[in-house]
């Protein structure tokens, strides 16, 4: 009996790993009436829960489970004793309200920290069974069992499937992707930071002296008569002074 409980855990915590991201150590929050219940049966919680699931395990509950043991009878004290030894989770009351409540505000709609809850109240339980991905431990007949997947969490998962929603690990893995690739708020205002930069020198370019213009760029610009003017008179010095040469040679010995 024990082997089949154990297959049937492995495959419930299996089924919310790959659907909603759970990992070790797996966080188990616990309220009074569960560790009431593990007093009655004789249920040692720190080390059958940790077989139970064949993992890393964490404890933890809420100041508001604390003070609703403290304010009911004295024959919660050992349930108080037993809750006192948890890891104590932070919630948003100021002050007390009842457990079951609280539990709820810590999973609000998505179950974002992947808590597993552990209690015995019915209506708690029901609630619960409305958010996907919460998986539920309760004791039955002396033994701690993991519920199966409520329907919500199977038709979630179904939905997922078919591409209709999109799983909050997926969310969660796309929303760490927009933030490295700069698409997101967040990713805009560290770009912004990085673009901001501190006022420095001014630039040894800008500092240089202006070159002085070229001198025959300023002289005027010669009409087409000049032009050719001046190409007649290049021809004519390049062709050399011209030579007269005499006809008549006797009158020259004369």
């Amino acid at each position: 009996m024990k082997i089949k409980r154990q297959k049937h855990a492995k495959k419930t915590i299996s089924f919310y790993k790959y659907n909603f991201g759970f990992r070790e150590p797996f966080q188990i929050l616990i309220d009074g009436t569960f560790c009431q219940a593990a007093l009655k049966n004789k249920i040692q919680i720190k080390e059958q829960l940790p077989k139970y699931f064949m993992g890393e395990v964490q404890f933890c509950t809420t100041k508001c489970a604390l003070k609703e043991l403290e304010t009911l009878s004295k024959d919660l004290y050992g349930a108080k004793l037993i809750l006192q030894r948890f890891q104590i989770r932070r919630c948003k009351h100021k002050e007390p309200v009842p457990a079951s409540q609280c539990l709820l505000s810590m999973l609000a709609e998505t179950n974002a920290h992947h808590y597993f809850v552990a209690t015995q109240d019915r209506e708690l339980t029901k609630a619960l069974m409305e958010i996907p991905g919460v998986p539920l431990i309760y004791i039955v007949l002396n033994t701690m069992v993991l519920d199966k997947p409520s329907a919500c969490s199977v038709k979630h998962v179904e939905a997922v499937q078919l591409g209709e929603l999109v799983s909050p690990h997926q969310q969660q893995s796309l929303q760490s992707l927009k933030v490295e690739q700069g698409l997101s708020k967040d990713g805009e205002e560290r770009r912004g930071k990085k673009r901001k930069r501190k006022a420095g020198n001014p630039n040894p370019l800008s500092c240089l002296k202006k070159k002085k213009k070229n001198p025959m760029a300023q002289q005027p610009k010669m009409t087409d008569g000049e032009k050719k003017r001046r190409s007649r008179h290049r021809k004519r010095s390049a062709a050399g002074p011209s030579v007269s040469v005499n006809p008549n040679p006797s009158s020259a010995q004369s």
